[in-house]
């Protein structure tokens, strides 16, 4: 399994209610350097704006290499500028859709300088509030038009959409697995694909085994994104804290449908220490995969075949220990 982790996450990760943190603001360099500390940690992702821009990539670069790490994935910033208010892609001003586009494309430019083949696309303030205030098929049009436009633009780069069912946004327009998927599949390019974060899934109320196995299906399960929350909200906590059960289903189906990708860990310890908490989240995920191959895949195999729903429960007592 492959480890990376969002660089910000070391960072102070401050809320709504305290907009200057819970905790101080470490140094990129240090935040690089606790990444690199953590066990089973070979890369990190970058945000565009906060960690990479145009005019910093050689340093990012020496960052990178100082501490042996790839730069697994870059999210260009379509949610946390005042000009994204109102929506990136789907803006109703023209001006701001392609400006949505050419930072797509910047970052890009950058993701190959630091040999990374993944762009995560959140474009978070791609939305609406109300009744009548979303244009759906303008807006699907639109959202079609600027990543079809940036697939294009770098064949070589994969462009993984990530879907979430509200926040900014009371509704966004790329909300659930599904409605994701058809949009990568709509773009007719196939470096267009979905991200899963564990946490998002939660939220619409998915399976997040199920979602893995539709888009491992289609082939567009590029990329994953790990967290744990109550479904009410994206808490982005510690793996495995809440939804332990959940967590061993995915790890099956994953590994069932070839998952070859990136384990990234997504959290926001607002008051954890950031580096403890990531580290916990793959201790937790190594364990259970662990347990899992203990078992025994082919007992996995057997029950999914059966179907009996107190077999299972008494398979994964089993399995975990608890006996």
């Amino acid at each position: 399994m492959k480890f990376s982790v969002i660089l910000g996450n070391l960072g102070n990760t401050c809320d709504r209610f305290l907009s200057t943190g819970y905790k101080d603001q470490p140094s990129k360099a240090e935040m690089f350097r606790q990444a690199a500390s953590i066990q089973g940690v070979a890369g990190v992702e970058l945000v565009g704006t906060w960690d990479i821009t145009a005019g910093n990539v050689a340093e990012i670069k020496a960052l990178l290499e100082d501490n042996e790490l790839a730069c697994v994935a870059i999210f260009p910033d379509h949610f946390a500028q005042k000009r994204w208010g109102r929506g990136a892609f789907t803006s109703r001003e023209p001006g701001i859709r392609r400006e949505a586009v050419e930072t797509t494309k910047e970052m890009m430019d950058a993701a190959i300088e630091l040999g990374c083949a993944t762009l995560n696309l959140w474009p978070g303030q791609d939305g609406y509030d109300y009744c009548f205030q979303g244009n759906f098929d303008e807006a699907r049009d639109q959202l079609l038009d600027g990543i079809r436009e940036c697939a294009r633009y770098r064949p070589d780069i994969r462009l993984a959409l990530e879907y979430k069912p509200k926040e900014p946004r009371t509704h966004s327009y790329m909300a659930r697995a599904a409605d994701t998927l058809l949009v990568a599949l709509e773009t007719g390019c196939d470096n267009v694909g979905v991200t899963i974060d564990t946490g998002h899934a939660f939220a619409a109320g998915e399976n997040i085994a199920e979602s893995a196995a539709l888009l491992l299906r289609n082939k567009r399960l590029f990329h994953l994104h790990l967290n744990d929350n109550y479904r009410f909200w994206d808490d982005d906590m510690i793996v495995g804290s809440v939804h332990l059960p959940e967590y061993i289903e995915l790890f099956y189906w994953l590994r069932k449908k070839g998952y070859d990708g990136w384990y990234s860990m997504d959290q926001y310890p607002y008051r954890e220490d950031g580096r403890g908490a990531l580290n916990e989240s793959i201790r937790w995920i190594e364990a259970v995969c662990r347990k899992m191959d203990a078992f025994g895949p082919e007992r996995l195999d057997s029950l999914l075949a059966e179907g009996n729903a107190v077999r299972v429960c008494s398979a994964l007592r089993e399995m975990l220990g608890l006996v």
